[in-house]
């Protein structure tokens, strides 16, 4: 009886420790605690989290099936944003292809910065604005994907000024409307993430800070991860090949691990 009782005890506790959700106070002994005495020891009350991120198609050589996309979208006219290093390399020579394939009509603009200031952005906003684009396509890093979402956002808001959507308080923080444009994003690194975010980070130069503008409108609304398209530059670019590390380098002081 002594040995089930340890047991029974043991199980608890490493249940008690495992889990904080309170769908899950239900204890080995078979009652419900109460929220209240099941957190009392806990020193968090962090137990969950969400995921809210754009469509993701994932697969070798699926960036052939953009142009497809971008047709069934419905676009007649497509604002095509690209990194100036990739003009002649094979993902946007790719995505071109499958443009030209099913016949849609695009503008692109190559002026990117690689990292992006609220210079860079107002000249990409300024070509979004010249015409009337009802869908936007990035092909790149996180630089060209957040240059577009700044595109899209300003262009479908014309009468905005820059800092209007810009995070406080460095900007005014307006809410951000869902009038957005749809956005297919094609990355070309792995380690931004930018193609499943609402986010789009520049320097904004006259304080010398790097802020954005956050918005669930931002998302595009797919992203086409074509695992080739990383794997070529690093054979083209064999320096691109380190570039992840870079990412698993940065450390925050106040970063809550997951």
């Amino acid at each position: 009886m002594a040995n089930s009782l340890r047991a029974v005890n043991l199980v608890s506790a490493v249940s008690r420790a495992s889990c904080r959700c309170p769908a899950h106070a239900l204890s080995v002994t078979g009652f419900r605690e109460t929220h209240d005495s099941h957190h009392a020891s806990q020193p968090s009350t962090d137990y969950a989290f969400e995921m809210a991120c754009s469509n993701i198609r994932y697969g070798p050589g699926v960036t052939k099936e953009v142009g497809m996309d971008i047709k069934n979208l419905g676009a007649t006219n497509v604002c095509l944003m690209v990194d100036p290093n990739l003009v002649n390399l094979p993902p946007v020579q790719e995505t071109l292809s499958s443009l030209h394939k099913h016949n849609v009509k695009y503008s692109m603009f190559s002026g990117i910065s690689i990292e992006p200031t609220d210079d860079s952005f107002r000249r990409a906003i300024e070509f979004a604005r010249k015409e009337k684009f009802d869908a936007f396509l990035a092909v790149g890093g996180g630089s060209t994907m957040d240059t577009c979402k700044a595109a899209n956002l300003y262009s479908s808001n014309p009468d905005r000024e820059f800092l209007d959507f810009v995070n406080a308080p460095i900007g005014k923080g307006i809410p951000i409307p869902s009038n957005l444009k749809p956005l297919v994003a094609v990355p070309t690194t792995a380690g931004t993430g930018s193609e499943t975010t609402g986010v789009a980070i520049f320097d904004y130069m006259p304080l010398k800070a790097k802020t954005g503008i956050a918005h669930r409108s931002l998302r595009p609304t797919l992203g086409i991860v074509d695992p080739l398209q990383s794997s070529q530059l690093i054979l083209l670019k064999p320096r691109s090949g380190v570039s992840g590390l870079r990412k698993r380098s940065h450390w925050e002081r106040d970063t809550n691990t997951v």
